[in-house]
């Protein structure tokens, strides 16, 4: 079967004083349509750069990105991008910072009444409707991230790009968010590639894991079929045996077989070089 989106052995480097630094080599990647894949791996591994690459921000060196059967060489609104930080303009409500992006993809396409029917309906979504005319100073950060993901969802996106989009929530908001997420991707179909350092999150959303090697020159390691049924229950799931056997196989990946290791500086006796080492 063709991929939607194909991520053919791309290479990507960036010049420094030093020479050229070789980020990724030879990621290789097949995602198909609605399917919802995490990426994740150790802090430099390549993880941001292979969701650059997909948004059109990066160019690689060899290699590409065919999506839908066409090539990716620049942004598109075909492809939106959710980052960890909400990038709302703070000036704006909720509702205007959602009819941005829609009169930037619709702008020609939507009267004025279905412009603010459809911005109502992805506030809804996200359960934001009510918050509509607040700005970003008036609201928490989950909420302003709950209307970053509203504003890419009404660019009505092929694929949906998420870089760590709960990153820098509390836990207990983090895990509203994640609720919310499957239930929209259940709902719309989406495809989705996300970026994570959360292995629970990685296990509970996604239809697979890709785990990345550790860089320079990083690459795909393993990739984890998550064939756990749906809807996800997160408390029914805490104690399935084969939801902590695919948890397992991930942390296996990352700290032993990806074990990111690090000298630790001496403080004492500068002189003396340590051997000892422990796992970022």
């Amino acid at each position: 079967m063709k991929s939607f989106l194909d991520i053919s052995k791309i290479d990507v480097t960036f010049p420094t004083p030093k020479g050229e630094f070789t980020a990724l080599k030879e990621v290789d990647l097949q995602i198909q349509k609605g399917e919802f894949v995490s990426l994740i791996g150790h802090s430099g591994c390549g993880k941001s750069t292979v969701l650059n690459v997909i948004a059109g921000l990066v160019q690689a060196k060899n290699g590409g990105v065919i999506l839908n059967q066409r090539e990716v060489n620049e942004p598109g609104p075909e492809r939106a991008v959710v980052f960890q930080n909400h990038s709302l303009l703070p000036w704006l409500t909720a509702y205007q910072n959602v009819e941005l992006a829609v009169k930037q993809v619709f702008g020609k396409s939507k009267s004025p009444a279905e412009t603010k029917e459809w911005i109502e309906h992805n506030l809804k979504l996200v359960y934001m409707d009510h918050a509509m005319q607040k700005r970003p100073d008036e609201m928490s950060g989950g909420m302003k991230q709950r209307i970053g993901i509203a504003r890419a969802l009404a660019m009505q996106p092929e694929v949906l790009l998420m870089d760590e989009p709960f990153g820098a929530l509390d836990a207990l908001t983090r895990a509203h968010l994640q609720d919310s997420l499957m239930e929209i991707q259940d709902e719309l179909k989406n495809t989705v590639v996300m970026i994570t350092h959360d292995v629970d999150e990685a296990v509970l959303l996604s239809d697979r894991i890709v785990m990345m090697t550790n860089g320079p020159a990083a690459t795909v390691g393993e990739i984890l079929d998550v064939d756990l049924p749906r809807p996800r229950d997160r408390l029914a799931l805490a104690n399935d045996p084969h939801y902590n056997h695919l948890r397992s196989e991930v942390l296996t990946f990352l700290y032993e077989k990806q074990a990111k290791v690090q000298p630790v500086k001496a403080k004492k006796k500068p002189s003396v070089v340590s051997t000892n080492s422990h796992v970022a």
